[in-house]
Parts: C-alpha cells; sequence; structure tokens
C-alpha cells in the first residue's frame, strides 16, 4: 500500500491537498495519503524558535514511512526529513523548493526581508497581507478557485510571521553539501514558467544521487494548484519507474 505524506507552502494548510489526494486515491485506491499542517499554519500552534529541522522532525514523527511530498516551505522542510536518517522517507517529491541560499550576504539580505515581511504581517493581518502576497509573480497562474483564499484565511497573523522567522529562507541553513547524502529516489517538478525554480531544480538534480528532473506544462509555480491531474500522473509514473 502506498502512503503520501504532503507538506504545503507558506501562508496554506493541510487542506490545500485536498485534490491532489482525491486524483492520488482515485488513480490508486489502496493508497493512503496524510496531508500535514506545518508549524504555524492550520491547525497547528506556532513554532517555538523551531527551526527547519525540528520541523522536519514533527513531519516524520506524524506522516511515518512512506514518499514525502512538499511543495515550495514544505518542500524544504520535507528535504530536511530526507537528511534525518529516520528512514521514514522512502521516496522523495520536490515540487518548487530549494537546499538554500549559499552566498551568507545574500542569505542575510533575504533573513532581513522574511523578518520585514513577517513585521508586515503583524502589522496589516492576514487578508491584507494574502492580498499582496497573492499578486507575487510566482502565482500568477493561479485561478481565484485554485489560490484557494479561504482556507489560507484560517492562518494567524502570529503563526504565519513565527513561521517565516524560524524556517524562512533566510534561515535555512544550506544544504547543498550534503544532497548526495539522499540515497531515496528524488523527483523534482516545477512548472514550466518557473523560470527560477527550474535552475534550481536542475541543480537540485545533479547534485541528489538518484534524481529525476520532470517540468509541468502551463504551469508556474505552484504546480500541484495549477495543474493537480498533470502533477499526479507525473508523481505516479515516475513511483512506477522508481520501484521495478
Amino acid at each position: 500500500m502506498s502512503h503520501f505524506v504532503l507538506a504545503h507552502g507558506f501562508t496554506q494548510t493541510a487542506r490545500s491537498w485536498s485534490t491532489i489526494e482525491q486524483l492520488v486515491r482515485s488513480q490508486l485506491p489502496d493508497a493512503r495519503t496524510m496531508a500535514i499542517d506545518l508549524p504555524g499554519h492550520g491547525d497547528t500552534e506556532p513554532p517555538a524558535d523551531d527551526d527547519l529541522w525540528a520541523s522536519a522532525r514533527r513531519l516524520v514523527d506524524r506522516g511515518g514511512v512512506g514518499t514525502y511530498v512538499g511543495y515550495s516551505m514544505g518542500g524544504r522542510v520535507a528535504l530536511h526529513a530526507a537528511l534525518l536518517g529516520s528512514n521514514a522517507v522512502q521516496c522523495l517529491v520536490l515540487i518548487g523548493a530549494t537546499a538554500g541560499i549559499d552566498d551568507p550576504a545574500e542569505r542575510e539580505t533575504r533573513r532581513i526581508a522574511d523578518d520585514a515581511l513577517a513585521t508586515r504581517i503583524e502589522s496589516i493581518g492576514v487578508p491584507a497581507f494574502l492580498d499582496e502576497w497573492l499578486r507575487n509573480p510566482l502565482f500568477a497562474g493561479l485561478t481565484e478557485a485554485a489560490a484557494r483564499r479561504s482556507d489560507r484565511l484560517r492562518n494567524t497573523a502570529a503563526g504565519l510571521a513565527a513561521s517565516l522567522r524560524a524556517t524562512g529562507t533566510g534561515m535555512q541553513e544550506p544544504l547543498w553539501d550534503r544532497l548526495g547524502e539522499i540515497t531515496v529516489p528524488v523527483l523534482v517538478l516545477v512548472g514550466e514558467r518557473d523560470d527560477k525554480f527550474a535552475a534550481i531544480g536542475r541543480r537540485l538534480v545533479d547534485a541528489i544521487g538518484d534524481a529525476t528532473f520532470t517540468s509541468i506544462p502551463d504551469a508556474g509555480h505552484s504546480v500541484h494548484l495549477e495543474q493537480p491531474e498533470a502533477t499526479v500522473d507525473a508523481i505516479i509514473a515516475w513511483l512506477s519507474n522508481s520501484q521495478r
């Protein structure tokens, strides 16, 4: 029986995976899916200074053994989970994810920007912040329905701000030098219009031993929301080839 553990992106919740879960079960009737709220999101408390390693341990503790699928922030958490050495991550799917910012100065600039963004969330509140966040060019491919704004509104300003300060990309320890330690099969998924993360994705594949790069047509950064059917088709086809 296949077991999928799903980790969402920043401002989303476990519910953002509902369409993916339905599609997986329609193709793999015996499959189990477990979408998990990451710290500071949905029904989970804000992180108590938890870094990405702590978030990864929480994810593994709840998810158990299976195929881990992470998008953006969730992809970074899932990547850390694969490096914990717990053997819980049997296969790994990274959607629009990165192994971190190499340059210390650039990383510090991003940390400062993340902190400023956290302060803005606290200042203007979640509804106004989401209006700004979803206007980001990264999300240009999202329709109003696919963006699931009503679900994102369940998040709190305190939770989102704490998440940014604890697990934002600016706080992430670069993992590029450790990617060779990953021995499980890895699928790197990107949207064909997401040039930035396509380049990062190819770099991930080059650094990981058993990794496959797949670009989803007519999609930007939020592949699983913009093209859920193509996303599930790509994951299942890859798993089938990996398990031969």
